[in-house]
């Protein structure tokens, strides 16, 4: 399946997701031409969502007609169209001055860590080490989110959490060497991950364990923050576990 889009193409995906991402329901052409500055009719519009259609990028849920985007325009979106917003130094301070003080006993710290980011995230924050320690945070946020309206996704989540092996082969699943991994969906052999996403970082403290610090929640995520919010907490937990 051909991955390349035309430059229009890009721009009514990038319009869609960010629209799903707002308001978790199908995106019509009707919405996309008044609420965004694409410059062509919505005849045109419609033509192009269908033509992203066919290639996989959109679903058109029942008989709606509106689109939501797939997983695969969910990862191409993240590789191709995701513009980052950095944190502030401000930001960064914040978190840093809610973790600092136990910053000498690992587990507390842990503790703190994914407490904050679940408060900065407003998801459900997972903390993972190797030597099978396990802190999440966050259980309220995930009820926010119509994706936990299903009864059988949020005990499936619930009792994720429960079950360590599990939860860390899910961290296992990413490839390849980038500070931040994203976890969409089909890459992740469970039904109910579906309409699912993952977002973590790995760290390692040298001579004593690894892990990976990240969240879990719905794969409508806004990815342009949640992608530097990861990045900064892994990189806190290597700068401060250098004295342990």
């Amino acid at each position: 399946m051909a991955t390349t889009l035309t430059d229009r193409q890009a721009q009514i995906l990038k319009a869609i997701i960010e629209e799903y991402t707002t308001t978790a329901e199908p995106v019509g052409s009707v919405t996309l031409e008044k609420k965004y500055d694409l410059g062509i009719s919505p005849a045109t519009i419609r033509n192009e969502m269908a033509a992203l259609t066919s290639a996989g990028f959109l679903n058109q849920p029942h008989t709606s007609a509106g689109r939501s985007p797939t997983p695969l325009a969910l990862k191409y979106y993240i590789r191709e169209l995701v513009k980052e917003e950095e944190m502030s130094v401000a930001e960064e301070v914040a978190v840093k001055e809610k973790v600092w003080d136990y910053r000498q006993d690992y587990h507390r710290f842990f503790q703190e860590l994914t407490r904050a980011l679940a408060d900065k995230t407003k998801t459900l924050a997972i903390t993972c080490t190797s030597t099978g320690h396990l802190f999440h945070s966050g259980y309220s946020h995930i009820l926010e989110n119509p994706e936990f309206y299903d009864i059988d996704t949020t005990r499936e989540v619930l009792s994720l959490l429960d079950e360590f092996p599990r939860l860390n082969d899910l961290f296992k699943k990413a490839v390849g060497d980038e500070p931040v991994h994203v976890l969409v969906g089909d890459d992740v052999d469970l039904k109910f991950f579906e309409p699912l996403s993952m977002v973590f970082a790995d760290f390692i403290v040298p001579d004593k364990f690894s892990g990976s610090v990240g969240i879990l929640g719905p794969s409508r995520l806004n990815y342009s923050n949640i992608i530097p919010v990861i990045r900064y907490f892994g990189d806190l937990v290597n700068e401060i576990s250098k004295n342990w």
